[in-house]
């Protein structure tokens, strides 16, 4: 039998013994979750990687992401359930989340897309009490071996220029006719 060496990947530890507790500078002592301190914090977006905001509804990078591009589309408001969000959010959030769509196909040209949703920690949902759409774009052959044979992800872009490409991308009102 043949030993499979590992790339340490350390953070993903907190996670699985349930003590991700990921600091936001400036959020010190808030409650909520990870998101709703980084609304709290008042640092600028560029700094927090929110790449777009709207009146209900905001999307932000996930700082794990699983490719570059990888984006998190939230209501403001920190519920856990979809049916906790008001009408007004629900169709906001999933107009946002088509937003995302044209914008990481605008600015990464992915292959193809997946959008999902896990509802309760054991479903996958690492921050669950505040509900959060993935919308991460795939390319033919982004498998990423490394994930299967090292325990590591490979990012070809740092989240800063990600997040400008994002922003630069992202749908105009107007484009949209709304």
């Amino acid at each position: 039998m043949s030993r499979l060496d590992h790339l340490w990947n350390g953070w993903r530890a907190d996670y699985v013994r349930g003590e991700d507790r990921r600091e936001v500078p400036g959020a010190a002592g808030r409650e909520g979750s990870v998101f709703s301190a980084i609304l709290a914090s008042g640092l600028p977006d560029t700094d927090t990687h929110i790449v777009h905001r709207g009146r209900d509804v905001f999307v932000i990078l996930n700082a794990f992401p699983y490719a570059s591009g990888h984006l998190l589309v939230l209501p403001l408001r920190e519920v856990a359930e979809p049916e906790d969000l008001t009408p007004e959010e629900f169709v906001e959030l999933w107009a946002t989340v088509t937003d995302a769509v044209r914008a990481l196909r605008a600015s990464h040209s992915p292959d193809a897309l997946n959008i999902g949703v896990n509802l309760g920690k054991a479903a996958g949902g690492s921050i669950a009490r505040h509900l959060h759409v993935h919308v991460v774009p795939r390319w033919d052959g982004d498998a990423n071996f490394m994930t299967a044979t090292a325990d590591t992800r490979t990012l070809p872009e740092a989240l800063g220029e990600t997040a400008a490409r994002i922003r630069a991308a992202w749908p105009r009102h107007e484009e949209r006719g709304r």
